[in-house]
Protein backbone atom coordinates (compact mmCIF):
# COMPACT_ATOMS: atom_id res chain seq x y z
CA UNK A 1 0.00 0.00 0.00
CA UNK A 2 1.16 3.46 -0.43
CA UNK A 3 0.87 6.35 1.86
CA UNK A 4 -2.49 7.73 0.79
CA UNK A 5 -3.99 4.38 0.63
CA UNK A 6 -2.89 4.01 4.23
CA UNK A 7 -4.08 7.21 4.49
CA UNK A 8 -7.83 6.71 3.78
CA UNK A 9 -8.43 3.73 4.88
CA UNK A 10 -7.43 4.93 8.26
CA UNK A 11 -9.63 7.80 8.12
CA UNK A 12 -12.56 5.45 6.84
CA UNK A 13 -11.94 2.87 9.83
CA UNK A 14 -12.50 5.77 12.05
CA UNK A 15 -16.26 6.85 10.96
CA UNK A 16 -17.02 2.99 10.46
CA UNK A 17 -19.79 2.76 12.77
CA UNK A 18 -19.55 -0.51 14.86
CA UNK A 19 -23.18 -0.73 16.79
CA UNK A 20 -25.06 -2.55 13.71
CA UNK A 21 -26.54 -5.40 13.91
CA UNK A 22 -26.97 -7.73 11.32
CA UNK A 23 -30.34 -7.98 9.06
CA UNK A 24 -30.99 -8.54 5.77
CA UNK A 25 -33.56 -8.19 3.32
CA UNK A 26 -37.59 -8.70 4.86
CA UNK A 27 -36.50 -7.98 8.30
CA UNK A 28 -38.05 -5.00 10.18
CA UNK A 29 -35.52 -2.87 11.73
CA UNK A 30 -35.98 0.63 13.68
CA UNK A 31 -33.71 3.33 12.48
CA UNK A 32 -33.06 6.36 15.01
CA UNK A 33 -32.04 9.38 13.23
CA UNK A 34 -30.36 12.63 14.18
CA UNK A 35 -32.53 15.14 12.79
CA UNK A 36 -31.44 19.30 12.89
CA UNK A 37 -33.95 21.63 14.35
CA UNK A 38 -32.25 25.08 14.66
CA UNK A 39 -29.21 24.72 16.93
CA UNK A 40 -31.06 21.34 18.71
CA UNK A 41 -30.74 17.76 17.50
CA UNK A 42 -33.37 15.55 18.13
CA UNK A 43 -34.12 11.48 17.61
CA UNK A 44 -36.81 10.35 15.11
CA UNK A 45 -37.35 6.47 15.03
CA UNK A 46 -38.11 4.86 11.32
CA UNK A 47 -39.33 1.45 11.30
CA UNK A 48 -40.03 -0.39 8.42
CA UNK A 49 -39.22 -3.43 6.29
CA UNK A 50 -35.73 -3.31 4.63
CA UNK A 51 -36.31 -3.54 0.92
CA UNK A 52 -32.81 -3.66 0.27
CA UNK A 53 -29.03 -3.35 1.18
CA UNK A 54 -26.38 -2.25 -1.11
CA UNK A 55 -22.61 -1.42 -0.92
CA UNK A 56 -20.22 -2.64 1.64
CA UNK A 57 -17.48 -1.09 3.90
CA UNK A 58 -18.11 2.66 4.33
CA UNK A 59 -20.64 3.10 1.71
CA UNK A 60 -23.25 0.43 2.57
CA UNK A 61 -26.69 1.71 2.46
CA UNK A 62 -29.84 0.48 3.53
CA UNK A 63 -33.61 0.79 1.79
CA UNK A 64 -36.38 0.89 4.46
CA UNK A 65 -40.04 1.42 3.68
CA UNK A 66 -43.05 1.99 6.10
CA UNK A 67 -46.84 2.76 6.00
CA UNK A 68 -47.28 6.21 7.11
CA UNK A 69 -50.88 7.06 7.42
CA UNK A 70 -52.13 4.72 4.88
CA UNK A 71 -48.88 6.18 2.28
CA UNK A 72 -45.57 3.89 2.31
CA UNK A 73 -42.05 5.95 1.86
CA UNK A 74 -39.04 4.46 1.33
CA UNK A 75 -36.08 6.29 2.58
CA UNK A 76 -32.67 4.97 1.93
CA UNK A 77 -30.02 4.91 4.68
CA UNK A 78 -26.28 5.56 4.78
CA UNK A 79 -25.76 2.90 7.96
CA UNK A 80 -21.93 4.36 8.34
CA UNK A 81 -23.12 8.29 8.88
CA UNK A 82 -22.95 10.24 11.90
CA UNK A 83 -26.75 10.80 11.45
CA UNK A 84 -27.73 7.85 12.11
CA UNK A 85 -28.42 7.12 16.04
CA UNK A 86 -28.79 3.04 16.36
CA UNK A 87 -30.25 0.49 14.53
CA UNK A 88 -32.91 -2.28 16.06
CA UNK A 89 -34.39 -5.24 14.60
CA UNK A 90 -37.76 -5.92 15.41
CA UNK A 91 -38.59 -9.01 13.90
CA UNK A 92 -36.94 -11.28 11.16
CA UNK A 93 -38.42 -12.09 7.88
CA UNK A 94 -37.92 -14.73 5.74
CA UNK A 95 -37.96 -13.72 1.71
CA UNK A 96 -36.70 -15.55 -1.11
CA UNK A 97 -34.80 -12.29 -2.74
CA UNK A 98 -32.49 -10.17 -2.01
CA UNK A 99 -34.33 -7.02 -3.15
CA UNK A 100 -38.17 -7.16 -2.54
CA UNK A 101 -38.84 -4.48 -5.18
CA UNK A 102 -41.84 -7.01 -5.72
CA UNK A 103 -43.58 -5.91 -2.63
CA UNK A 104 -44.58 -2.66 -3.33
CA UNK A 105 -47.16 -3.63 -6.33
CA UNK A 106 -48.83 -6.16 -3.00
CA UNK A 107 -51.54 -4.78 -1.16
CA UNK A 108 -53.48 -6.54 2.23
CA UNK A 109 -52.45 -10.07 3.31
CA UNK A 110 -50.30 -10.50 0.21
CA UNK A 111 -47.84 -7.99 1.01
CA UNK A 112 -47.05 -9.79 4.42
CA UNK A 113 -43.55 -11.19 5.32
CA UNK A 114 -43.11 -14.70 6.93
CA UNK A 115 -41.97 -14.05 10.55
CA UNK A 116 -38.41 -16.30 11.40
CA UNK A 117 -39.24 -17.03 15.29
CA UNK A 118 -35.50 -19.03 16.47
CA UNK A 119 -36.13 -21.63 18.87
CA UNK A 120 -34.93 -19.91 22.06
CA UNK A 121 -37.94 -17.25 21.26
CA UNK A 122 -40.37 -20.10 21.17
CA UNK A 123 -39.08 -21.86 24.47
CA UNK A 124 -40.06 -18.46 26.24
CA UNK A 125 -43.05 -17.92 24.68
CA UNK A 126 -44.37 -21.27 25.89
CA UNK A 127 -43.01 -20.99 29.10
CA UNK A 128 -44.60 -17.94 29.84
CA UNK A 129 -47.89 -18.79 28.29
CA UNK A 130 -48.06 -21.70 30.58
CA UNK A 131 -46.84 -19.88 33.67
CA UNK A 132 -49.99 -17.75 32.46
CA UNK A 133 -52.61 -20.55 32.25
CA UNK A 134 -52.52 -21.92 35.91
CA UNK A 135 -53.12 -18.49 36.90
CA UNK A 136 -55.93 -18.05 35.16
CA UNK A 137 -57.82 -21.31 35.71
CA UNK A 138 -56.87 -21.03 39.95
CA UNK A 139 -59.23 -17.56 39.71
CA UNK A 140 -62.20 -19.32 38.03
CA UNK A 141 -61.22 -22.56 39.64
CA UNK A 142 -61.67 -20.36 43.58
CA UNK A 143 -65.35 -21.02 44.59
CA UNK A 144 -67.47 -18.34 45.47
CA UNK A 145 -68.60 -17.62 49.14
CA UNK A 146 -71.90 -19.47 49.59
CA UNK A 147 -75.28 -16.68 50.80
CA UNK A 148 -76.05 -16.96 54.00
CA UNK A 149 -79.25 -19.16 54.99
CA UNK A 150 -82.24 -17.51 55.90
CA UNK A 151 -84.02 -17.34 58.77
CA UNK A 152 -87.08 -18.90 58.51
CA UNK A 153 -90.16 -17.56 60.04
CA UNK A 154 -92.20 -19.83 62.70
Amino acid sequence: MNMLTKKTKSLIDEQLNNNIPHFTSGDTIKVNVKIKEGDKYRIQAFEGVVIKTQGSGISYSVCVRKNSNGIFVERTFPIHSPIIDSIQVIKRGRVRRARIYYIRKLSGKAARIKEVVNSKTKELATKKAAVKKPAASAKKAAPKPAAEPKAEKE
